[in-house]
């Protein structure tokens, strides 16, 4: 890594960022040794700082860093937007990912955007336990986003099965939230005054359908009118999602099938690029830390392809899929300057966040 591109990226971040100047140096080396070593461990980042520091120094003062700085909770969406840019309207996806540190389980429910190029973490939880988060903890994932933006901002959150429930439902319906999430075949429903299952209700489908029924009232929740697109996928298993917005079935399909960029996502933050499960951070707060650095290192990489690409798009095969996709386009770029010696800037030295996204530095 050349020492230009610390400097910049510092001189970018000290308006933003309220951490001292040394502190600073460590995040902006933590940016970019990530990117330049293609892992989060600590070991490997310490070897790529520029000068004649020891690594065994460098590695202590990363150890330091998580050990002693404390920043607010969501500090990194103001620079997250600034970095990507921010549309009018975008699409959420909502959706755990979780692995093991020795014997420790590392669940992190999050809360991603989706744009016409890219896919970002914006905000996220640490849950204490194994398996599926709970109704209250998605509510309280939703109404942070909603104390930063307005739920006009969101064109279609996107969750699979694991998100539902008739609270989290009346939830996002109270809040103006439109939304697109799969449902179970067990899903008892309301049609024509009989109740039944989607799999009952669904037995003859054959191609895309489209229709629109009721969630019977449950633990003190009103009916909940849902509209509803459902098809046979591979295996005979059927894909039923539901979705607060009248649109047809054909439709409500295609919405659901951004939910994929997620997935994508945790492959670009896991083994397809940083390598987040390398880390053998397990508390909470050190852990939050490290993924807060890992989104604003992904939105860096997502604004490196777009210097690279311009209005162009990446070049696709015979198969339709592109060649490279936009994080991997970023990705090389960052990798290439980093190692190049050349001074070429990582980022631009003035970005813009939104003010009622920015950070009061004391």
């Amino acid at each position: 890594m050349n020492s230009r591109a610390l400097a910049d990226l510092k001189e970018t971040l000290t308006a933003h960022v309220p951490l001292g100047k040394s502190r600073l140096e460590t995040l902006c080396l933590l940016f970019l040794g990530m990117i330049s070593a293609r892992t989060v461990n600590l070991t490997h980042i310490a070897t790529e700082r520029p000068g004649r520091a020891k690594v065994a120094s460098t590695y202590r003062r990363l150890q330091r860093f998580f050990q002693h700085v404390v920043l607010p909770e969501d500090w990194a969406v103001g620079l997250v937007v600034a970095l990507i840019g921010r549309p009018q309207k975008w699409y959420l996806c909502l959706d755990r990912t979780n692995w093991k540190i020795g014997k420790a389980d590392v669940n992190i429910l999050v809360l991603a955007v989706v744009t016409e190029k890219f896919r970002v973490p914006l905000m996220w939880s640490l849950l204490a336990h194994c398996g599926n988060s709970t109704t209250a903890q998605r509510i309280d994932l939703m109404r942070r986003y909603l104390a930063r933006f307005e739920a006009s901002t969101v064109r279609m959150l996107l969750a699979d099965r694991e998100f539902i429930g008739q609270e989290w439902f009346a939830f996002l319906k109270d809040h103006g939230i439109p939304f697109a999430i799969r449902l179970k075949e067990e899903q008892i429903i309301r049609v024509d005054g009989r109740e039944l299952s989607l799999r009952s209700w669904l037995s003859r489908c054959k191609g895309e359908r489209g229709f629109t029924a009721v969630l019977p009232a449950k633990a003190g929740h009103p009916d909940i009118e849902l509209h509803f697109g459902a098809r046979r996928i591979k295996g005979g298993e059927l894909l039923v999602v539901a979705s607060s917005l009248p649109a047809s079935g054909g439709r409500i399909l295609r919405y659901y099938r951004k939910r994929w960029f997620i997935e994508c996502l945790f492959a670009d933050s896991k083994t397809k690029g940083l390598n987040i499960e390398d880390t053998r951070l397990t508390l909470a707060h050190k852990l939050s830390l490290l993924v807060a650095i890992t989104a604003i290192a992904i939105a860096l990489v997502c604004r490196a392809a777009v210097k690279r690409l311009g209005q162009k798009y990446p070049a696709r095969k015979k198969h339709g899929y592109c060649e490279r996709s936009w994080f991997r386009t970023g990705f090389d770029e960052l990798r290439r300057r980093l190692r190049s010696g050349q001074d070429e800037p990582i980022v631009d030295r003035k970005i813009v966040i939104p003010k009622s996204l920015r950070l009061r530095v004391v």
